[in-house]
């Protein structure tokens, strides 16, 4: 009997025990159901970002595509109407001509014009040495045989296996007599304006890509040069492009990798763009993000935990001591001590521990959403602060002036000096621009050593001086180099230049390539825009 009663007593729990377990497990409970339900609303939002991003990104090269054949074609026919009295026309004029329309634009690598019978009459360059022979693709016979526009599908060259595409427009007389054509051959991986803006293919920081395919599944830009030219028609993507459908989704790619891919078709040429990102990169994200999560709650956490233990015995102790009072009380007397009101104390004690948890877990999230739209290693606002204070603006019909900033030949620095090194550049140049510009203006790290800043109520003679003010700044002042540094500069303006942030960011990175391309360390506004 006496040992059933010792059993019985090491079955009970402690009140003490069973308090602490079940805040504890409260506590635990609502963590995990809010670090559950924060992955679950990460993921989704990646996701759906990353594809929205990806589409966008597809529609804009489409467009620019799209945009440079328009301005191809418009240029053969531009060249076909002078054309349209060229028996009357010496060799020496034609040729100039097509000299001309071959290096102002670089649209083509060479041009060539093609009499009614399929003769060569003239070339650009010359030292293709074809002047005088017949024609001897398929792709200019049929455009010969048309009599119209033509565009031919990607093909390679039987003697020197280059990937062509051939345009042309046919030449008609004054007596609407057909003459020829003009035509221009696209060198798809060789020095031309398409292959300037495209050929290039970056990788960005979180592993996102695009390719480009023609009408039947070829690969004409991919990151990977050696797959250049291969069929991949068999893949979902570009089935779907091939079936003239455009979209973003999540797909598997030929080599069984699960892609979040945004596609579209070019309308003027049947070209698909595709810019694809690894779902497996959604969920590194989704990793760092959970354990900067816990990184935050976890103090708290441990010391609501440390909390919730003292309370808990604070809790028990009340009848603890009333326990030892009732076994005192049989043998021996004893005094009862004064009573206190403890149950409303205790209990609102613990409720605002709890709510303390809950608002120190909301705290850390709007925290990281606040880190979410900083740049981490300059402080700065980042590319989705700065299109949303944009977007912002134009909707406020804001006038305000853009000048995108790029570190000449910061690559250099990093190999020279290291990237620690060039992350202090970096750091500095940042500090620079903050301090030359207007507490009311916006500073942004756009992407690697591309700046931009929002310049606002600015015209474009103010951004200018603002410019050449950063510039100056940091090609005389220090640096954590301890050499020169210098920086390129493009502006535009809204609405002056355009009424779109794409717009105003596309121009003023156009007033940038040129300051680049006319030796770095200068600035430059974006040209007018036609009709302005």
């Amino acid at each position: 009997m006496l040992r059933e009663k010792k059993e019985n007593q090491w079955k009970r729990i402690s009140l003490t025990t069973l308090l602490t377990g079940l805040v504890s497990l409260s506590v635990l409970m609502t963590l995990t159901i809010l670090l559950i339900a924060s992955y679950q609303s990460k993921k989704q939002s990646l996701i759906d970002t990353t594809l929205t991003l990806n589409y966008t990104s597809a529609v804009k090269m489409s467009e620019t595509i799209d945009s440079l054949f328009k301005s191809m074609r418009s240029s053969l026919r531009y060249s076909a109407s002078t054309l349209s009295n060229m028996n009357s026309m010496n060799t020496d004029e034609i040729d100039s001509n097509l000299e001309l329309l071959r290096h102002s634009s670089h649209y083509f690598n060479s041009i060539v014009v093609v009499d009614e019978t399929g003769i060569v009459r003239n070339v650009s360059p010359k030292s293709l040495g074809i002047v005088g022979q017949y024609i001897k693709t398929e792709e200019a016979k049929a455009a010969l045989v048309s009599k119209k526009p033509y565009i031919s599908k990607p093909y390679i060259t039987a003697k020197s296996k280059r990937l062509i595409v051939f345009m042309s427009e046919p030449i008609y007389d004054m007596k609407g007599r057909y003459r020829g054509y003009i035509g221009g051959s696209i060198y798809i991986h060789e020095k031309n304006i398409l292959n300037m803006i495209f050929g290039s293919n970056p990788t960005d920081k979180l592993g996102s890509y695009f390719y480009i395919v023609s009408s039947n599944g070829q690969l004409l830009f991919y990151p990977d040069k050696n797959q250049l030219g291969k069929d991949i028609s068999a893949d979902q993507v570009v089935q779907k492009l091939i079936q003239g459908q455009s979209g973003h989704e999540q797909m598997v790619n030929l080599k069984g990798e699960a892609l979040l891919s945004g596609y579209i078709k070019v309308p003027e040429n049947g070209w698909g763009v595709v810019v694809a990102s690894p779902v497996n990169v959604v969920y590194e994200q989704l990793i760092d993000y959970i354990k900067s999560l816990l990184l935050y709650i976890l103090p708290p956490f441990v010391l609501l935990m440390l909390v919730v233990i003292v309370l808990a015995r604070q809790l028990a102790k009340p009848f603890v001591s009333l326990a030892n009072l009732v076994s005192k009380i049989s043998r021996e007397k004893v005094e009862l001590p004064e009573r206190k009101h403890h149950w409303n104390r205790e209990a609102d004690l613990l409720t605002k521990a709890i709510s303390y948890a809950l608002m120190d877990i909301k705290k850390k999230t709007d925290q990281l959403t606040h880190d979410a739209m900083s740049d981490p290693l300059t402080g700065l606002a980042n590319r989705r602060t700065l299109e949303a204070i944009m977007h912002k603006w134009i909707e406020d019909q804001t006038s305000f002036s853009i000048i995108i900033m790029d570190i000449d030949r910061f690559k250099t620095i990093n190999d020279t000096y290291g990237h620690q090194a060039g992350d202090k550049v970096l750091k500095h140049f940042s500090k620079i621009i903050t301090s030359s510009v207007r507490p009311g203006d916006v500073c942004c790290r756009f992407g690697g050593e591309e700046f931009i800043a929002l310049i606002s109520h600015a015209a474009v003679e103010e951004a200018y001086l603002v410019a050449e003010r950063i510039r100056n700044r940091l090609e005389k002042g220090a640096n954590p180099v301890g050499k020169p540094i210098t920086v390129s500069l493009g502006i535009a303006h809204y609405s002056l230049h355009s009424d779109s942030p794409e717009g105003l960011i596309h121009l003023a990175d156009q007033a940038l390539y040129k300051a680049k391309k006319s030796g770095r360390n200068q600035t430059i506004v974006a040209e007018m825009r036609k009709g302005g």
